[in-house]
């Protein structure tokens, strides 16, 4: 699906973060690579299969389990959960978070449109803003309004999408909602807005 291919009445997009605008991965793994470096530096422990534990149970189990099966592996890295923890929300990456390509295109098209771009996040809202912070936005930071659910209630949760149609006088007919979740689809069913899976666009 393209942008050409959207209803010519929508005129504003809301849109979540994480595996909708960039994959998720693309930030934890960066961060599971700096961990690892960290605990090398400072406990000597090889970076490379602690790198590659991280990443295999993030694959394979998710990211809750991460840091508990690298410690069962490397007791030593228990005494630095707290810098883990940190590093989750404040990391600095060696590389630029990427957007998918047909999601780039598609926000490039709104924006040259003339209409209305959210970014509406769960998550803990100042790890979401370092991520948005170290995405390659292509110059479209402008034109892009974000909202952190969690400053209200979290999606499925209606609040957020309620205050931000509040806050800009907008329709639900106007509103099309690009999401990748259960959530996401709840959200929009329980606003009244249309909504589409990102899956469409990729």
């Amino acid at each position: 699906m393209k942008y050409k291919d959207i209803d010519k009445r929508k005129t504003v997009f809301i849109l979540e973060l994480d595996d909708v605008l960039f994959p998720a991965k693309d930030y934890l793994y960066q961060v599971y690579y700096l961990f690892a470096n960290m605990l090398e530096y400072v406990e000597l422990v090889d970076a490379k299969p602690t790198t590659k534990l991280m990443t295999d149970t993030y694959i394979n189990q998710g990211a809750d389990e991460v840091f508990d099966i690298l410690a069962k592996e490397y007791p030593v890295a228990e005494g630095y959960r707290d810098k883990f923890d940190n590093l989750l929300i404040t990391a600095k990456l060696p590389l630029k978070l990427l957007l998918y390509q047909n999601m780039l295109t598609l926000i490039q098209e709104v924006v040259v449109d003339r209409k209305k771009l959210f970014i509406v996040t769960n998550g803990n809202v100042p790890q979401q803003v370092n991520k948005i912070k170290q995405v390659e936005w292509h110059k479209l930071e402008p034109y892009l309004t974000c909202y952190f659910a969690e400053e209200t209630a979290p999606k499925p949760e209606p609040d957020v999408i309620h205050l931000l149609m509040q806050e800009h006088n907008l329709q639900r007919r106007d509103i099309l909602m690009i999401g990748n979740s259960e959530i996401d689809n709840l959200c929009a069913e329980t606003v009244g807005i249309d909504y589409l899976s990102v899956e469409k666009f990729l």
